[in-house]
């Protein structure tokens, strides 16, 4: 991969990088008119980032689906790196040229493109193929509703989870499971910092432009804040600033760090515990040369949902959107969601799911599995300003950035209030 980070072109910044990032998340053009994809309608291009090193698994699912249709192909093109690309390489095929048939769409990605008419409502679509909706996991499906319509089906879906380090956590004295409240940690803190010693970190964090804002959600909720209220930016609440405060100390005592990839730095053993998505538990099971727990993220009921559905294009015609609908209907069917969470890490997608004996083997043999399932019953749908807001992500990071660093909270999160109700006034109110 080239200098960019996970977010991708989202580095970019000034006058440039703003219009960037309109385009990328799918305000910058109309609907194109791109409607072939290699002309031949009975083939199926799935554009992916191929979500938690998928990518052999999505070829096996891929392959079964083939056998079961002959008379549809499946092209399987990687998309770019993250989310982000793919939704940057969609949204330059609006502009004129081959569309993809489907998808991945992020919880950062997809509204932008909805409320653009470039991706299909699928309740009709998915009516007409006779696909039974009310097996999707409740919380996982509605987080695309906008308008009284879905606009992608669950797909790679996560949430956070606490990552801990059992051996160090035993040599700190802690007890085997995460810290109840944020406030909990933090007492926790001096011990596992004598644990871990000056050669590791007590907690890594990812930073700004690897999804900081994504896990530190969860942190401004538990002191009662967040990133909005609807459409009203809420970063300036003196709940939230709290939040923020209560990073920076952790951050200026040295008892959390970050960089791009803390899944390494725990798999490595230099991290005695982490913040990171469901996603990463089949790497860092794999990796780690220590008994690893997860544990709920701390505090009640305050978990983001997070991670990728599959979206079809608005913008291609109705054979190909009834040939789209049969393949992610395939993809993310019970028996294919087991097989895709189990060889990553993600959560399946489905409610019978859980049910098939082969996953209740594997949680059996597997309780962190079990924990990002069982969690689902304290989510929450993430804040408006992350992931409706055009650039939210990027913008929030870059604030969190600079609460780490030292800058004073209230003033960076007073910024971050005006420039997302900049955003929303500009790019989404409009439309609404």
């Amino acid at each position: 991969m080239n200098s960019f980070t996970r977010r991708g072109f989202l580095g970019l910044t000034g006058a440039a990088g703003v219009a960037g990032l309109s385009a990328c998340a799918g305000t910058g053009t109309g609907v194109g008119g791109g409607e072939s994809s290699g002309g031949a309608s009975n083939t199926i291009e799935f554009w992916s980032n191929h979500p938690g090193t998928s990518k052999a698994v999505e070829q096996q699912i891929i392959d079964a689906f083939t056998e079961a249709n002959p008379d549809l192909t499946v092209k399987l093109v990687d998309a770019g790196a993250n989310y982000e690309e793919v939704a940057q390489k969609f949204n330059a095929s609006l502009a004129g040229g081959a569309q993809p048939d489907v998808i991945v769409a992020s919880d950062v990605t997809w509204f932008n493109f909805a409320l653009n008419d470039q991706l299909s409502p699928l309740d009709d679509l998915l009516s007409e193929a006779g696909v039974d909706t009310s097996d999707y996991v409740d919380a996982l499906y509605g987080d695309y509703l906008y308008d009284g319509a879905h606009f992608a089906l669950p797909y790679a879906r996560s949430t956070p989870l606490f990552y801990y380090n059992k051996e160090l956590w035993s040599k700190a004295g802690l007890p085997d499971r995460g810290p109840e409240t944020w406030e909990e940690f933090e007492e926790w803190s001096a011990d596992l910092k004598a644990a871990v010693g000056a050669d590791a970190s007590a907690m890594q964090l990812a930073d700004g432009s690897n999804y900081l804002d994504w896990y530190f959600q969860n942190m401004a909720w538990h002191f009662g804040g967040g990133y909005s209220r609807e459409w009203t930016p809420t970063f300036s609440d003196p709940a939230t600033v709290e939040a923020g405060t209560f990073l920076q100390r952790l951050s200026q005592d040295g008892v959390v760090t970050y960089n791009a990839t803390p899944a390494a730095s725990f798999s490595a053993g230099i991290a005695g515990c982490i913040l990171e998505s469901t996603g990463s538990l089949g790497g860092i099971s794999t990796d780690a040369q220590f008994e690893v727990g997860t544990a709920f993220l701390p505090g009640t009921d305050n978990c983001p949902t997070g991670g990728a559905g599959v979206a079809i294009p608005a913008n291609i015609s109705d054979e190909r959107k009834a040939n789209a609908v049969k393949f992610v209907e395939f993809l993310t069917n019970p028996e294919n969601t087991v097989l895709f969470t189990q060889a990553t890490g993600y959560m399946p997608v489905r409610k019978s799911a859980t049910e098939l004996p082969e996953e209740q083997t594997y949680l059996e043999e597997n309780p962190n599995a079990r924990t990002a399932i069982d969690q689902l019953s304290a989510t929450r749908s993430q804040d408006n300003a992350r992931v409706l807001v055009p650039g939210g992500g990027l913008r929030i990071g870059t604030g969190l950035d600079q609460v780490a660093q030292g800058e004073d909270v209230a003033t960076v999160f007073e910024r971050l209030d005006a420039e997302t109700q900049q955003a929303f006034e500009n790019q989404i109110e409009p439309k609404l």
